[in-house]
């Protein structure tokens, strides 16, 4: 037995009558009857009358009860006002013991579920004293894009970092145009949330969570602003891509006749499961007869790998960072021929989806979800996130990215030959 059980730390006497008789139910339907009457050391027509509410069920009998059941079926039996009277947390006189209490409250500070239910429940139940409370705190913040903001979104969020330029530069057009300048305030908050553009609220957040992090603003402001100005909401829903294999085809037909180029950069993409933005760079920067190091594998290699008796080839991009990353590009010995013809060559990415909006042809978008179809027929979906660097989605570790390369070596010219058959303009 446990030097301070449990059950010694339950007030009995200020348990109600509706809670001692479920107790007492719940140690008869757990030991019958009978082991009841002996566990208890009362007589049948005394358990009877209890369980009925003929008499009161005594202290004494409730506290040896107690001892039968288990503390998780105590507080699933005792709820409520009753439970709260017996922890100590309601004294018998009715007034409440706030020591207690405020204990309890100050276990938030360590757990996250508990301090977003408290703040939650303040929220909903006291939203006009913490406006009058706050009201003081907000007026003296003024939004400003600085330095350390941007150093705080990079390195210093607790959850997602903002790696990309791309996104970064967005939130600052945001933060400028409709933040900069302005004071923290009930208005700025109303003006926010019901703002069209809904990316605005994150970055919202992202400030109020830098001002909380200088400082700048009490806790309990940072918590109320996290609570009232929701971050950006995602509609999960099944999309259809509108991607059918004659649809490939016929803007490939149309390419490789009209426009050679753009007939190379659309096979790159299809046979390498690339983002238009790599196969741009691998034609601009095509440089084969460089010997790498890939950074972290230990692993040194021609950047330009080719497999003839097997009909393609692989080139090391090493694109890493913060952008997408993009490791390997596997393409045939045909699209090898047409790149060497081109390589070097620049173009901007929205000049070649103007040319293929004119001319009703499948956007560049889409060539790698078709690519992504077809791979995972012809190879292992771990090899297929391989060949289109989709790291994210695996853990590699030294050993096991050299298999993946092997591996991918092995299985890719079967997915070249279940292109090539789909496909006839592969040919």
């Amino acid at each position: 037995m446990p030097t301070n059980p449990w059950y010694n730390k339950v007030n009995v006497s200020a348990l109600g009558d509706d809670a001692r008789r479920l107790i007492l139910e719940r140690v008869k339907h757990k030991l019958g009857f009978t082991k009841t009457l002996e566990a208890l050391g009362i007589a049948k027509g005394s358990l009877y009358n209890y369980l009925h509410g003929v008499r009161r069920v005594p202290d004494n009998v409730v506290y040896r009860a107690l001892q039968h059941l288990e503390e998780s079926e105590f507080n699933e039996i005792v709820k409520g006002l009753d439970r709260l009277r017996a922890i100590g947390i309601i004294r018998g006189d009715g007034s409440i013991d706030y020591s207690l209490i405020l204990q309890a409250i100050a276990l938030a500070t360590r757990d996250e579920y508990l301090k977003q239910a408290l703040l939650k429940f303040t929220v909903e139940n006291f939203r006009e004293d913490l406006r009058k409370m706050l009201s003081l705190s907000l007026a003296h913040v003024v939004f400003k894009w600085e330095p350390g903001f941007e150093e705080f979104l990079r390195e210093r969020k607790k959850r997602k970092k903002v790696a990309s330029p791309g996104t970064m530069t967005y939130y600052r057009n945001l933060f400028k145009q409709y933040l900069e300048g302005k004071s923290l305030s009930e208005e700025l908050v109303n003006y926010v949330v019901n703002h069209e553009k809904k990316w605005l609220r994150n970055v919202f957040r992202h400030y109020v969570q830098y001002l909380y992090y200088l400082r700048r603003i009490p806790p309990e402001t940072y918590g109320w602003l996290m609570e009232v100005v929701p971050s950006r909401s995602y509609k999960l829903d099944v999309r259809p891509y509108p991607i059918s294999l004659e649809d490939v085809a016929k803007t490939l037909k149309y390419l490789k006749g009209n426009h050679e180029f753009y007939y190379l950069v659309y096979r790159l993409m299809l046979e390498g499961g690339l983002r238009l933005s790599h196969a741009l760079l691998l034609i601009k920067s095509f440089s084969p007869r460089d010997l790498v190091e890939i950074p972290g594998v230990d692993l040194e290699t021609n950047r330009l790998v080719c497999f003839e008796e097997r009909g393609f080839c692989r080139y090391y991009l090493g694109v890493r960072g913060y952008v997408k990353p993009c490791e390997w590009a596997y393409f045939s010995l045909e699209a090898l021929k047409l790149l060497e013809k081109h390589a070097g060559r620049k173009i901007n990415r929205s000049t070649l989806e103007e040319y293929i909006k004119n001319h009703g042809l499948l956007l560049p978008k889409y060539m790698r979800k078709a690519a992504w179809r077809l791979m995972i027929k012809a190879m292992p979906r771990e090899v297929a996130r391989f060949i289109q660097s989709r790291f994210g989605e695996l853990k590699i570790s030294e050993a096991r990215y050299e298999d993946l390369l092997g591996e991918a070596d092995y299985y890719y010219p079967s997915y070249l030959g279940l292109l090539s058959n789909q496909i006839t303009e592969m040919h």
